[in-house]
């Protein structure tokens, strides 16, 4: 099978065979959910096979032309594309597993399998299109997607939430697609390689750019466009994972790096104010999850200020802050995905998402304390644990690109991330014992409590690679558009 055929099948399985899933869920339970597995295990095979191809220097790209329409269907892959690919499949298989037993006391079980497979598959469209058409048509998938997995429960709160969810983003969508065909206007084309060439510049490239980068904070939850990520907690805690975590709110950081560190190059007044945007998202969003008392609000809130962070590493350009940025996509997805998965234990357990009525866990579970708390030093950058590495790097790269006050602003930011990050365990396992009537035992067996131990075992095992990681990265990050490493 030729490596392009493998990086269309990469896109096509997940989104075409999960309409499969409902069919195979009427038939058996441990079909359906072997299905489903197989439908992202697959996947992520294929893109350790591609992985070795683009490193050693293979071209992998598969292309389609619509003559019609003069639209061509462009998957490119290259270090960058396959790496945001791997780590994104890699946590939604642990979401997943997870997902078989939290999930299965609940109607609409076959939708939801359905829903979040597409959803993955449509990252991955997105991930690997080289058209500014074909990321739009993936963007807007994901934005049904997640629609449907924040209303999960149906219940008319729920539903609010996600129509709200849904609608401040595809507003944002509609900015950058506005974007799009400007860009489109001035190059002549929609597909990335012939827009890196045409060099863009201008004040109607400026306007474009602004409208674009309004549709990636809408979608990755930035200041002042960030507040539908708390409400979106009120999902199945698997889901708030996956669209925390692992795909939605990466989606935006991605397709920035995508375009702006690749193919456009913004102007140094933007770039500024990006650097205060996303300095006072960090901040503030920081602020509020050390005064929230509901358990995955201030884990939703501590998303929107990692974020930042990665989005500082892309926006200051050079080599060392994108090296940083792009491991912290994979550092942050596994130990944020944690967090909110041992969250959904908690909640499973005391039916309760207040830290008020919250105390003393630890003595009731001592296998998910132990996971939550390594998952919260590697999202504290805490040595060992190799968040601690991408965020050094971030705020290094940064110093490093003489952006100092930015560099400033987010290491305050690192330390408010310790604070509210110690709050929240020591208010959950520690503090006052609380009475915990007919509360379960936890069990070694349960697929949920060894997703949460994968995690923090992933995210501290990572350390001994980092390594081989960071030489990834440089390979990807010496493609910068218009840096010379």
């Amino acid at each position: 099978m030729s490596y392009d055929i493998m990086l269309l099948l990469v896109v096509a399985i997940p989104v075409l065979f999960s309409a499969l899933i409902p069919l195979f869920g009427k038939v058996s339970v441990f079909i359906r959910n072997f299905f489903a597995l197989v439908l992202m295990l697959i996947p992520f095979l294929l893109l350790i096979i591609i992985f070795q191809a683009v490193q050693a220097g293979i071209p992998v790209d598969f292309v389609y032309e619509f003559p019609i329409l003069e639209i061509n269907f462009i998957l490119q892959a290259d270090i960058f594309s396959v790496f945001v690919a791997m780590a994104s499949v890699l946590v939604s298989i642990v979401v997943l597993i997870y997902s078989f037993e939290y999930i299965k006391s609940y109607d609409n079980q076959n939708e939801y399998f359905f829903i979040v497979l597409l959803f993955v598959g449509s990252m991955m469209g997105i991930v690997f299109s080289a058209n500014l058409i074909f990321i739009y048509f993936f963007w807007e998938m994901t934005a049904l997607a997640s629609w449907r997995l924040i209303g999960y429960f149906r219940e008319k709160e729920y539903v609010r939430r996600a129509n709200k969810t849904f609608i401040m983003t595809a507003a944002g969508a509609l900015c950058m697609l506005i974007g799009f065909l400007m860009i489109a206007e001035q190059a002549g084309s929609f597909d990335l390689d012939v827009i890196s060439a045409a060099n863009l510049q201008g004040s109607a490239v400026n306007l474009a750019i602004i409208l674009i980068i309004l549709g990636i904070f809408s979608k990755s939850a930035t200041f002042p466009l960030h507040s539908w990520l708390a409400d979106a907690g009120i999902a199945p805690s698997p889901v708030t994972a996956l669209l925390h975590a692992a795909v939605l709110v990466k989606i935006g950081v991605y397709v920035y790096a995508r375009l702006f560190n690749f193919t456009i190059v913004p102007s140094e007044e933007i770039r500024i104010v990006l650097f205060s945007i996303v300095s006072v998202s960090a901040f503030l969003s920081g602020a509020v999850a050390f005064v929230e008392k509901d358990i995955k609000r201030v884990i939703a809130f501590s998303t929107i200020s990692q974020i930042a962070f990665i989005f500082l590493g892309f926006i200051s350009g050079g080599k060392f802050a994108f090296v940083g940025a792009m491991l912290f996509i994979l550092m942050h997805g596994l130990a944020k995905a944690g967090l909110f998965l041992s969250a959904g234990i908690i909640e499973h357990k005391i039916h309760t998402k207040q830290l008020d009525m919250m105390g003393g866990l630890f003595r009731y579970m001592p296998i998910t304390a132990f996971a939550f708390a390594g998952c919260a030093l590697s999202v504290m950058g805490i040595p060992p644990f190799a968040g601690f590495f991408s965020k050094f790097l971030v705020i290094f790269g940064t110093v490093y690109d003489q952006n100092i006050i930015a560099a400033l602003i987010f290491i305050i930011c690192a330390g408010l991330t310790v604070l509210y990050t110690v709050r929240l365990f020591w208010k959950v396992f520690l503090g006052s014992q609380k009475k915990y009537p007919n509360i379960e035992k936890e069990n070694w067996n349960s697929p949920m409590v060894l997703s949460v131990v994968s995690l923090a075992f992933l995210s501290l095992i990572l350390t001994f690679s980092f390594g081989y990681l960071f030489y990834i990265a440089n390979l990807a990050a010496q493609t910068i558009k218009g840096q010379g490493f």
